[in-house]
């Protein structure tokens, strides 16, 4: 029996970049970190820890730490994507104004290479939410139809892009 390793979002994108391209990692990045090392833009992955049935339930919805802290501290200093990997729709609204791109990666598996195939413009982005995508989660539930629907992002939402 061969088992075979995944390929990590990170592992993935360095991979990806051109080799005189330096990519780093830290896993919760201050202001000063960003600032002083005057990125040209970032790559912030941030989700939810693996969880199955009952032990996955919440109310609250939110990334976890470090994630929200990952993001004002990086995106508040440089462009930047978000990547969010999660099984479901999360609070997203309250960082949106400081990043250029989020991205919904749901739960990729062992396979980064197919986010950083999108990204970096190998592959065009081709999916739609299969979700409704709330801005707040007083808001839920959430229905297509409900007599206040406002979402987010309703749900078969789509940005289609062309590989570069």
């Amino acid at each position: 029996l061969s088992l075979q390793t995944g390929t990590t979002i990170l592992d993935a994108v360095e991979k990806t970049v051109d080799p005189a391209t330096q990519v780093v990692f830290n896993e919760n990045p201050d202001s000063n970190f960003v600032k002083s090392n005057q990125f040209s833009y970032a790559i912030v992955v941030v989700g939810e820890p693996p969880y199955a049935e009952m032990y996955g339930d919440s109310s609250s919805l939110t990334i976890f730490e470090p994630g929200p802290t990952a993001i004002n501290n990086v995106c508040g200093a440089v462009k930047c994507v978000v990547v969010v990997v999660s099984g479901r729709p999360v609070v997203v609204q309250p960082y949106l104004a400081k990043i250029e791109a989020l991205v919904a990666a749901w739960l990729p598996g062992t396979e980064g290479q197919g986010v950083t195939d999108v990204l970096f413009g190998d592959y065009g982005f081709t999916g739609k939410l299969a979700r409704t995508w709330f801005k707040t989660v007083d808001q839920l539930p959430m229905n297509v139809g409900d007599p206040h629907y406002d979402p987010l992002s309703p749900f078969g939402f789509a940005l289609t892009t062309k590989p570069s």
